[in-house]
């Protein structure tokens, strides 16, 4: 009797578990299919700068001789850091909560693919919200200038802009999410800030009033999953 009785325990806690498991794969392909309706669109760029200097020295008109120093020394000792700050909105406009567990970044200098990476932050994007998605984006821009030399490289100081963007960047990201220990990605990149250099078919949407970004490097826009593919 005893026996039946665990049998019969043990088949229903293996039951429950099926269940719970299956409730959490459906809430899982549920929220693969809002983040696939998610929209992404740049909100703003912050902390740029170029060899250690802030670009908002140059955009402002206020480089130093010390800045020019720094600039100088970058060709010198071959090394010429680029770091910038990116927030990324998320709109979800859907019913239903989405799930990223991961975001691939890829920077674009002109039609060139320069640098890639990923963050790993889990997030939720609740439904008929916007979320931000920070991305720490930094590469080494030396292979760049290491003929054309200091003036190159001042010249591309100044392409930025006071919103933090420049004409001769891109941003593309590549939301995933996470399924029973399995990452899955999106079918292509997002893009986010266009290069003016830049070929190819962009389908996202533009828009006006998204933080008073402007010109030809796709602020302003909104892109949904595999909405471009590159």
């Amino acid at each position: 009797m005893k026996k039946s009785l665990i049998i019969v325990a043990v088949a229903c806690s293996l039951s429950l578990s099926s269940c719970t498991f299956l409730d959490n794969l459906a809430n899982n392909l549920s929220s693969i299919a809002n983040l696939a309706n998610c929209e992404y669109s740049l909100q703003n760029v912050s902390n740029v700068s170029v060899a250690g200097v802030n670009v908002r020295n140059i955009t402002s008109g206020q480089i130093s001789a010390t800045d020019v120093v720094m600039l100088a020394s970058a060709i010198t000792s071959k090394r010429v850091p680029l770091a910038l700050n990116v927030n990324i909105g998320v709109k979800n406009p859907t019913d239903r909560n989405a799930l990223l567990t991961t975001m691939d970044w890829a920077l674009d200098v002109a039609t060139q693919e320069f640098a890639t990476g990923t963050t790993n932050q889990n997030y939720t994007i609740n439904a008929k919200k916007t979320t931000t998605v920070p991305l720490g984006v930094s590469t080494d821009l030396y292979r760049l200038f290491s003929s054309s030399g200091i003036d190159a490289l001042k010249t591309f100081a100044s392409s930025f802009t006071k919103e933090g963007t420049s004409s001769q960047l891109g941003l593309r990201v590549r939301p995933s999410v996470s399924v029973a220990g399995q990452t899955i990605k999106s079918p292509s990149y997002i893009q986010i800030m266009k290069p003016a250099a830049a070929t190819g078919t962009n389908t996202s949407t533009n828009t006006s009033g998204n933080n008073g970004n402007n010109g030809n490097n796709g602020s302003g826009s909104i892109s949904t999953f595999g909405s471009i593919k590159r």
